[in-house]
């Protein structure tokens, strides 16, 4: 194996690390499911730096995790399928912004999009049998809208939260964010 390759390895299994470790501090949870973390930022940075696929295998590997050890809740195998395996492993398209300028900012939306469109469809389909008869004050008549409301509440500002943070450190960290260390 070449230093890269290793160092792409080593860095993956730190970054699935942190993020498993930042889903453990919940800056809100939703009552069915989902929650504002910081958890994005690592499989996103990581993404960005090395590419779609590595991205892709971090994101498997953390909603693997995050099933397992954080007390994952689902209604049979394809709920774990969607709401953990898939949702996580979306974040890995953030690797499509590799090698752009502004990648970290461009990959959030595409990883969060991604992460959002696969719990969207699971949660219409899986969860609409659960859905509510209102929902912050509307009327839910349709699984499909409740699923996009209840799914953006919490995505939407992880996606914000998470590409705030890179705006605060992305000049201190401008060589490392953009992979200028490992070409």
């Amino acid at each position: 194996m070449n230093h890269n390759r290793i160092r792409m390895l080593v860095e993956g299994a730190i970054m699935v690390a942190a993020a498993q470790v930042l889903s453990y501090i919940k800056l809100w949870r939703m009552p069915w499911g989902g929650s504002i973390t910081l958890a994005m930022l690592p499989i996103v940075l990581y993404a960005v730096r090395w590419g779609v696929g590595p991205g892709l295998l971090a994101g498997f590997i953390l909603g693997v995790l995050q099933f397992s050890l954080d007390g994952g809740f689902a209604i049979g195998w394809q709920s774990i399928i969607g709401d953990y395996v898939l949702a996580y492993t979306a974040l890995g398209l953030a690797g499509l912004a590799f090698g752009k300028k502004g990648n970290v900012f461009i990959g959030s939306l595409i990883g969060g999009l991604g992460r959002f469109l696969i719990l969207f469809v699971t949660g219409a389909t899986l969860w609409a049998e659960y859905m509510p008869d209102s929902f912050f004050g509307m009327t839910m008549t349709s699984p499909w809208f409740y699923s996009c409301l209840y799914n953006l509440a919490y995505m939407l500002p992880n996606i914000v939260i998470c590409m705030v943070v890179f705006a605060v450190i992305y000049k201190p960290l401008h060589k490392y964010i953009v992979g200028e260390d490992i070409r």
